[in-house]
């Protein structure tokens, strides 16, 4: 049941493509919880994903923005707040994309041109729009600006190759730019490492159905859907978390604070009896 914690608040989110996305479920719950929103997405992902249908669903507006493109960015913060009528409350970055990891190849063999654009792509972006946004004073103070990331940037986790490294990254521009938009406006920059999340993005990962299970036997909770961590997104876009930045927060049912799972040591038990 919503209880209207965003009415009012009007945000932009970045990166949803499908009713698997993260982005896609935090877009219908803002909607629910009484926000406006923008939604953007790469020209090439718009033509690929169903953005339209979820524009239409939460009476949102489309801005197509590549998140590699300072113009880009800036035409989005600019358009959308003549949208909203001033400034915003709220962003949601989700977005990330290797090609190393489209093109199956293997990190100690990493192509860095194309690690590069995963970084590019993947981390920068962060950095890019939150530069925006402090720049044209986009973000009203106590704002908030959430991204998402995977435990990979401080574990590895073979096959998710470069995304990890990129992460780690993502994390750290959350930090450090965090503290410098609080200084500034009081906006606040958090980073979410969700469970492993059965979306187009994190299915074309490697060995992801591995991961996937591995994190489900291992979590106390299980692994976090789509959907709380949409919810999750909500409540860091609220007033409840005011004084919650520069903080990577783990949203994975207890995944990362687990060593070994009483399920893992009855399955390799039972493997070497």
């Amino acid at each position: 049941m919503a209880h209207q914690i965003l009415k009012g608040k009007k945000g932009i989110i970045f990166g949803a493509l499908d009713e698997r996305s993260i982005a896609w479920k935090t877009a219908l719950a803002a909607h629910a919880e009484g926000a406006e929103i923008v939604l953007t997405n790469a020209p090439i992902a718009m033509r690929m994903g169903k953005i339209n249908e979820l524009a239409k669903i939460c009476n949102a507006q489309v801005i197509a923005a590549d998140a590699t493109s300072t113009p880009d960015l800036e035409n989005l913060i600019q358009k959308s707040m003549d949208i909203f009528g001033g400034k915003m409350d709220f962003i949601l970055h989700s977005i990330g994309m290797s090609p190393n990891v489209r093109k199956n190849i293997p990190y100690t063999e990493t192509n860095y041109e194309f690690f590069l654009k995963t970084i590019d792509i993947s981390a920068l972006s962060l950095h890019r729009v939150l530069q925006v946004a402090m720049k044209a004073d986009a973000i009203k103070e106590w704002g908030s600006v959430v991204a998402l990331s995977y435990i990979a940037a401080q574990r590895t986790f073979p096959g998710y190759n470069d995304m990890g490294d990129t992460k780690a990254i993502l994390e750290s521009v959350a930090r450090s730019f965090g503290y410098y938009y609080g200084l500034a406006k009081k906006v606040r920059v958090n980073t979410i490492s969700q469970s492993p999340t059965l979306t187009t993005a994190g299915s074309g990962v490697n060995g992801f159905d591995v991961f996937f299970h591995y994190a489900e036997k291992t979590s106390p909770l299980g692994n976090a859907s789509a959907e709380d961590c949409a919810n999750y997104c909500i409540t860091l876009f609220s007033d409840y978390t005011r004084m919650v930045t520069m903080q990577n927060l783990f949203h994975d049912g207890g995944f990362s604070g687990t060593g070994v799972s009483k399920m893992i040591v009855e399955e390799l038990q039972k493997a070497n009896s």
